[in-house]
């Protein structure tokens, strides 16, 4: 309830802020004759540009913005809105050209027109061009780290761009109470901006980490151990994450988002891991980090844990690296000695590429009321175990129908798996609000 209560009072938030920037417009006072679609058009264009600098907020990573929802979410939200913004921002010039084609058609001439009508030109194109390397990322090869940095700028550019072109027709900023207003927006968007790329950094600069251990793992992963220097570290839930910089200033704007893999609280010392697959750039080079190196930590964040969905019981659906999360879990119950019954299907190719396998049979022995259930598309000629995937049919083989609907489903892989998990589960009677996903997938 509590969450909820939250959420509802965030999102009346952001709907008021998104809006707030209109009382400039309705204080204007428009001279006699001015058409109403001139005015409703820049009404468009400053919820347009408030809804832009919102994006800033729904990426600064706060903490009592993402619990109700999650990280994920509010990365969802954030890439589906930039639509909505980038549709106001558009009718602001469009709806000017129906009113009058021959008066705003000549300013978007950027080698004739004033100024204050290139600042907007250009804001706009880089808008489209932000929502076009974000949108055919994978299929223009760039990397990650050269998308964030280029989302980065991209973005602060155009919301500079979109103020002073405010500025330059000066129309809606003159007088001291438009003006007031005009510079708590700006103000409100430096605030922002100063948090995620000074003031956020600089307490990550106070926490600093050092790598302790590099673990090789079965499935081309890797676990990086991590311990805490000059301070105790921090408690975090089981299954949740956190924004990682390896040997590189915590100023910089790339950094990565990995789940913690040890077990959940306060270990001792600190200490906390992170298991990594080679999938890209970055993680490619985790085996290769020395023991001793500076890291930095963004976290913990994420609303993926057991902690936040109490059950009496529970079912784990992992692939692949998607193990880390669900292994967190199962390594913290263990410590808290908590009998509550689990049953973990754990996807992969082959045999030799279980991550965490042995670990797995461990924890099996250790926990009477743990089963793991490995289900191999590629299964050795003596596999006596599940294969192929994961189906209805093989769940309601290890999940008795009497408790299907009772448990907390937990489900974590590629967005693909988790996809075609996410239909199964609900084809097969599990309620909506018992299925708990959490996806990387931020670009």
């Amino acid at each position: 309830m509590k969450n909820a209560l939250s959420g509802i009072g965030w999102v009346v938030l952001y709907v008021f802020f998104a809006v707030a920037p209109l009382a400039i417009v309705a204080l204007a006072n428009p001279p006699h004759g001015r058409p109403f679609l001139v005015e409703f058009s820049v009404a468009l264009g400053f919820v347009g540009l408030a809804m832009m600098g919102l994006q800033f907020a729904l990426i600064a990573r706060f903490k009592t913005v993402a619990a109700p929802f999650g990280i994920d979410a509010l990365t969802r939200f954030h890439k589906e809105i930039a639509y909505v913004a980038l549709v106001f921002i558009l009718a602001h010039p469009i709806l000017l050209i129906i009113q009058n084609a021959s008066k705003y058609l000549p300013l978007l001439n950027v080698f004739t027109a004033p100024w204050r009508a290139r600042f907007a030109v250009a804001s706009v194109v880089l808008l489209l061009g932000l929502l076009l390397l974000s949108v055919l990322r994978r299929r223009l090869r760039l990397s990650y780290e050269a998308w964030q940095l280029t989302h980065g700028v991209l973005a602060v550019a155009i919301v500079i761009l979109a103020l002073a072109h405010i500025e330059g027709v000066g129309y809606y900023v003159s007088g001291p109470v438009k003006r007031t207003l005009f510079y708590l927006l700006a103000g409100g968007l430096v605030l922002l901006l100063a948090w995620i790329r000074v003031i956020n950094p600089i307490r990550r600069l106070r926490r600093p980490w050092q790598i302790s251990a590099i673990v090789p793992e079965r499935g081309d992963s890797t676990t990086m151990q991590i311990e805490p220097v000059g301070h105790p570290g921090f408690a975090f839930a089981p299954g949740q994450f956190g924004w990682i910089i390896v040997d590189r200033s915590p100023f910089t704007r790339v950094s990565h988002p990995f789940s913690f893999s040890s077990a959940g609280d306060r270990s001792d010392g600190g200490r906390v891991a992170l298991t990594i697959r080679a999938l890209g750039d970055f993680s490619a080079q985790v085996a290769t980090f020395a023991v001793g190196a500076k890291v930095y930590v963004d976290g913990p964040h994420g609303v993926f844990s057991m902690d936040r969905q109490q059950a009496q019981g529970y079912v784990f659906i992992g692939g692949g690296v998607g193990i880390t999360p669900l292994f967190s879990m199962l390594l913290t119950m263990r410590e808290r000695d908590d009998i509550r019954p689990v049953t973990l299907f754990y996807a992969n190719r082959r045999w030799k590429d279980v991550t965490f396998r042995e670990r797995l049979a461990e924890l099996e022995d250790a926990m009477p009321y743990l089963r793991v259930v490995h289900v191999l598309e590629e299964p050795p000629e003596d596999w006596a175990g599940e294969s192929g995937r994961i189906d209805a049919d093989l769940i309601r083989r290890h999940v008795p129908e009497r408790t299907l609907k009772r448990l907390e489903y937990f489900v974590c892989g590629s967005d693909p798996m988790m996809d075609a998990m996410e239909k199964l589960l609900l084809a097969i009677g599990v309620p909506a609000s018992r299925l708990n996903t959490e996806r990387f997938n931020f670009v």
